[in-house]
């Protein structure tokens, strides 16, 4: 092999390899991201695992160093940590579905029994405000609508296959999450085996680079964990103070929008006018003012939150301006969907630590030397 690459045509035989295989990957650009797409999605329950262990993960390291902290034996105060972090997380999901299933179901209900009152109010507000029946008319719609819930029978038999795919879909997809949530509780109890195994594998890997790329690890699960523990305190804060501004107003369903709320308020800009409008739309079907009340607190909780809960939360961690932020969370929804809205705020803060933190001083020093010269 090392004659070979004594050759003087070895050099070009492989940057001409390497060359025709880029021209073939980009021809086939989407044939190749979508054998990749395929072969990820074998994994995507172990990648789901582990992505459920690191979002837990910070709550066991606070039980295992603060409530099992004075234990000696180690493999003791992490299985004690990572079993009361698994049991907390239990507890709560199985909280918030009493809590919100019942006054779901009730939602619903109210929705189908005032339903064509609420499409004659609609059609009087249109009215009201210039639309004419003529323009759009909503009486047959409200006519054909009497019995709703035969209506919904009718068409559920006539769509009875695809209501059975999609419910063997769901099924199929709960069944992924409950193994994926096994698959997190060997992820977290083989964590230091696993930390271990690649800090081990990447000193071999990079060799005199090792340093940097460790750096940039921990920085990059540093941001990640304060985004994660900071943004589900925030959501926190805002579904408690939410639940207790409906409980002095007498509003109903608190649970369920309350919870709405705080899930919508993990997603970045956008989420909380979301959370908003769905809480606000559920407390019009009883009452308009509910929803009148509740958005006017809403818009004031937003900014008190904007401008006084997060920054004493998050502080100078992450340290990104609100405009790359607001570019980040952009581009990722046009990228990655959901995922890419949720994870915009770490990927910039990430980006933004490798810019000041090698990229802007190799440019400098670029520079420095060219002067010299």
């Amino acid at each position: 092999m090392k004659k070979f690459k004594d050759q003087p045509w070895y050099s070009l035989t492989v940057s001409i390899c390497i060359g025709v295989i880029l021209f073939v990957i980009l021809i086939r650009i989407n044939s190749v991201l979508n054998g990749i797409g395929t072969f990820l999605s074998f994994f995507s329950t172990v990648f789901f695992g582990a992505v459920i262990a690191y979002i837990i993960n910070p709550l066991a390291m606070l039980y295992r160093n603060k409530l099992f902290g004075k234990l000696k034996n180690e493999k003791i105060r992490a299985a004690l940590g990572n079993a009361l972090a698994f049991l907390s997380v239990i507890v709560f999901l199985v909280f918030i579905g009493v809590m919100v299933i019942p006054q779901l179901i009730d939602s619903v209900k109210i929705f189908a029994k005032n339903f064509n009152g609420y499409v004659d109010g609609l059609q009087k507000t249109l009215a009201a405000i210039g639309v004419s029946n003529s323009t759009l008319d909503l009486s047959s719609f409200v006519n054909s609508s009497t019995d709703l819930l035969n209506n919904i029978k009718t068409l559920a038999s006539k769509n009875m296959d695809t209501i059975m795919s999609t419910t063997a879909d769901f099924g199929k997809s709960v069944g992924q999450a409950f193994i994926s949530f096994l698959l997190s509780i060997y992820f977290l109890a083989e964590k230091d085996k696993l930390k271990s195994g690649g800090r081990r594998f990447l000193k071999a890997l990079f060799k005199g680079q090792f340093d940097k790329v460790e750096y940039v690890i921990k920085q990059s699960d540093k941001i990640l964990n304060c985004y994660i523990v900071y943004n589900l305190i925030d959501a926190m804060i805002i579904g408690i103070v939410n639940a207790i501004f409906m409980t002095i107003v007498g509003l109903p369903y608190i649970g369920l929008i309350s919870v709405l709320v705080a899930v919508f308020n993990i997603i970045p800009t956008f989420g909380p006018a979301i959370g908003a409008v769905i809480g606000g739309f559920l407390l019009l079907l009883v009452e308009p003012w509910y929803a009148v009340a509740f958005l006017i607190f809403t818009a004031v909780l937003q900014t008190l939150d904007g401008y006084v809960i997060k920054p004493k939360l998050f502080g100078d961690s992450l340290g990104v301006s609100g405009l790359w932020i607001l570019i980040g969370v952009v581009a990722g929804g046009k990228m990655f969907g959901v995922i890419g809205i949720l994870l915009a705020i770490p990927m910039v803060a990430i980006l933004d630590m490798l810019y000041h933190k090698f990229l802007l001083p190799f440019l400098e020093e670029k520079n420095e030397k060219d002067d010299v010269v």
